[in-house]
């Protein structure tokens, strides 16, 4: 029955788990908008505004698509949040045919697909996508308007898409699958970048697919390649053609004479009859692999045209217009998330020392254009001269995870006060420094008073940089510890409660056995009942995590190249983001 039809029945249970997705998600949705980013998401998805960057204009467009079928004004919210319901519902259709393809590998090809292998296959299948519906973390982002419900969607997509091309990788037309999943990747820019994560996996796919001889030279090039496809598109892509943007519409208005968005308009010409001659030449040619990466390009700028709406609706002066990304230059700044502070590189920058150090070099940034529309050019408001103060070379270092000064208070409350030593000598000054070093650690005085003796003391005093030791031990207790590991474990273990933590007792993972709860969270017995009764409390005994150990175990033995690829996917959406975003305590 199932070894006859499979193929059949992988769809009709796909489908299956998408309505029993979609039901609950519709059910539990957010009647209107909830915390953080999510009401303003609606409010610039409903009247098609520009929100804050990078933005997310797809992500609007289709909201404001979603709240055309509100009846009445307080339901637009809800239709709004419904494109994360539908979002999600859709991973986990595309999730239930990534596992399910997945697991029909891990059957050696001349095994025959009897009915109980394909029952298994399509249990597997079941299990997973269900399992992940009802997850902690995916749930919460099923039912508000937020980005992550549809970047979940674009990578369970174009993993899913990933597939497909890699069986169909010796076909006439298997070219086709890659250039889908150009398209995709170009519409990610138009949700959240976190889609991006999804092509180390695709690559990795190709890789052990076109190389039946796994050598330790032909792995590492191909894992170091598929990381730099990965920073290219992320990166570079969109960046790049912004840049050509901008510089075409101040040359050909400032030089030329022409009017404003003539450059933009003479740039996206180029483009066009770039890809034209390029396919007209490749395919006069029989330059198939050429042909490809030209369609592949071409439909990556077709992905980028979500763009569109942001400089589109910025010159409609609509109500909600932040950053007024109205031109290429100004919509280029607008991606680069410019307003936002940041350190330069997760590997080497300034620590968050730098704050008592002496000032650095002063630097000049990037002239700002604006519009004259009496002149009718560009003209530069501010040249910006001296404008950035570089950090004090001190202060810098490799792995700098404690870089936020504005967070400084934060950092010392929980991993320790910056040290510091007396740059002068005399008994007055050693008293206090000793008043200061013996009251913080009695617990006399607090982290704001040690902060304030710091700055007021900084000429007869000089603050030394964390370690990289320091960094390092940051980066594993809060960065992967507690913002990476505890959601994990809120998924496959438990969660105690639903209320925000603040790196206290509150929003920690739990698991319902006793002896390991209590060495973590100290004794569990005799709660107050609005803890114990929390909604949100739940306890899974650790066995989804047991279950997924004993899955990574079976992937091993039965495919390892298949584990690497899976294993890949899972740092990238996991560690690497933390690694990447080097969020602040």
């Amino acid at each position: 029955m199932f070894s006859k039809n499979f193929e059949k029945w992988d769809t009709i249970l796909g489908w299956v788990v998408f309505f029993i997705a979609l039901i609950t998600y519709s059910i539990t949705v957010e009647p209107t908008s909830s915390f953080w980013d999510a009401g303003e998401y609606i409010a610039t998805s409903a009247k098609l505004q520009v929100g804050h960057p990078p933005g997310a204009p797809l992500l609007q467009m289709i909201g404001a698509f979603f709240a055309m079928f509100a009846f009445e004004p307080d339901q637009v919210a809800r239709m709004v949040n419904y494109v994360s319901g539908v979002s999600s519902a859709f991973t986990i259709l595309f999730m239930f045919w990534t596992i399910t393809n997945l697991t029909r590998k891990l059957i050696a090809k001349k095994e025959v697909l009897t009915n109980s292998k394909s029952i298994a296959v399509l249990g597997s299948g079941l299990v997973g996508a269900l399992a992940f519906t009802y997850s902690d973390s995916f749930w919460f982002n099923a039912v508000e308007t937020e980005v992550y419900a549809s970047a979940s969607f674009i990578m369970a997509l174009l993993l899913w898409l990933g597939l497909k091309w890699t069986d169909n990788l010796d076909t006439p037309r298997g070219g086709r699958w890659l250039i889908l999943i150009s398209f995709v990747v170009g519409l990610t820019f138009g949700i959240q970048f976190m889609g991006f994560l999804a092509i180390p996996s695709i690559g990795l796919m190709y890789y052990f697919k076109r190389y039946k001889t796994t050598t330790v030279k032909n792995f590492l090039i191909a894992n170091v390649a598929v990381i730099a496809v990965l920073m290219l598109v992320y990166k570079f892509s969109l960046t790049y053609v912004l840049k050509l943007f901008g510089w075409a519409e101040v040359f050909f208005i400032n030089n030329i004479g022409l009017p404003f968005n003539s450059g933009s308009l003479i740039m996206g010409l180029l483009f066009i009859a770039a890809f034209y001659f390029g396919l007209r030449y490749t395919r006069k040619n029989d330059f198939r692999i050429a042909n490809t990466f030209v369609l592949c390009l071409m439909f990556l700028f077709f992905g980028f045209s979500s763009w569109l709406m942001l400089p589109i609706r910025a010159n409609a002066n609509v109500i909600i217009n932040e950053n007024n990304p109205s031109d290429a230059r100004s919509l280029l700044a607008y991606y680069n998330r410019e307003q936002y502070p940041g350190v330069d590189s997760p590997v080497y920058g300034a620590y968050y020392s730098d704050l008592f150090a002496p000032a650095g070099q002063e630097m000049d940034d990037k002239p700002k254009y604006e519009r004259d529309e009496k002149s009718g050019k560009y003209i530069i408001v501010n040249y910006y001269k001296n404008a950035l103060q570089d950090s004090h070379e001190k202060h810098k270092g490799i792995l700098p995870r404690m870089w936020s000064g504005q967070h400084a208070e934060n950092y010392m409350k929980f991993f320790g006060p910056l040290d510091f030593k007396m740059t002068q000598s005399n008994d007055e000054l050693r008293e206090a420094v000793n008043q200061v070093k013996s009251g913080y650690a009695n617990g006399e005085i607090d982290t704001e008073q040690y902060i304030s003796f710091l700055r007021r003391f900084d000429e007869y005093i000089e603050v030394q940089p964390p370690t990289v030791w320091d960094n390092i031990k940051y980066m594993f207790e809060f960065q992967f510890g507690y913002m990476y590991w505890r959601y994990f474990m809120w998924n496959f273990t438990g969660k105690n409660n639903d209320v925000q933590g603040r790196y206290d007792e509150n929003g920690n993972w739990l698991s319902g056995i006793g002896i390991i709860d209590e060495m973590r969270l100290g004794s569990q017995n005799n709660l107050p009942s609005d803890i114990k009764n929390n909604k949100a409390r739940n306890t899974y005994f650790f066995l989804p995590l047991i279950l997924g150990i004993i899955g990574i175990l079976f992937q091993v033995s039965k495919n390892p190249k298949q584990f690497w690829v899976l294993l890949v996917f899972f740092l990238f959406t996991g560690i690497a983001i933390q690694f990447y975003t080097n969020p602040y305590i």
